[in-house]
């Protein structure tokens, strides 16, 4: 077991596998990937962060396209990290606490799009959906790809998915 570089008054070294005990980088892993406590949701965690993610979509959005995207890869890349980390710290694949991979998911598929509360609403829905059935190659890159890229890959093609879906749906409403 590997530990921390963190120990206790008594010195006393924690292990990593203890998420309460964990270093500085642990815990902002932890915290980053379950949505800093939105991932507690009961019931519905994942819900919980796709809802999560409106707010950030708000602010992004408002920014050049490019630059939407150059946040959009780094924040796919800081959810690789941070998922792989819970997942190790956690001891669990893909835990339900873990909503990053939804947060980013969301910014996928509200990506370029005018914000209002259709659109939010519809991508939402397509998002969740598309997130729930788990059509191919979702599923498959969840169950194949290991760690924080396989937690992250899925949601990011249910985003896509999402994205297609709605462009499609606003097109034909406007």
């Amino acid at each position: 077991m590997s530990f921390s570089r963190n120990s206790d008054i008594n010195g006393t070294r924690r292990p990593i596998s203890d998420p309460l005990g964990g270093g500085w980088s642990e815990r902002f892993a932890l915290g980053l990937a379950t949505g800093f406590g939105v991932g507690k949701v009961p019931g519905a965690p994942g819900t919980a962060g796709s809802l999560a993610a409106l707010p950030l979509f708000l602010l992004l959005q408002a920014q050049p396209p490019a630059l939407y995207l150059v946040t959009l890869v780094g924040w796919i890349a800081l959810g690789v990290w941070a998922c792989d980390r819970a997942e190790k710290l956690l001891g669990q694949r893909d835990p339900r606490c873990v909503v990053l991979d939804e947060v980013v998911g969301m910014l996928v598929a509200l990506s370029w799009v005018r914000p209002g509360l259709l659109s939010m609403a519809l991508g939402f829905g397509f998002f969740r959906l598309f997130d729930i059935l788990k059509i191919p190659p979702i599923r498959y890159l969840e169950r194949r790809i290991p760690g924080g890229l396989g937690v992250m890959m899925d949601d990011v093609v249910a985003g896509l998915y999402a994205q297609i879906g709605l462009r499609l749906v606003l097109g034909i409403l406007r």
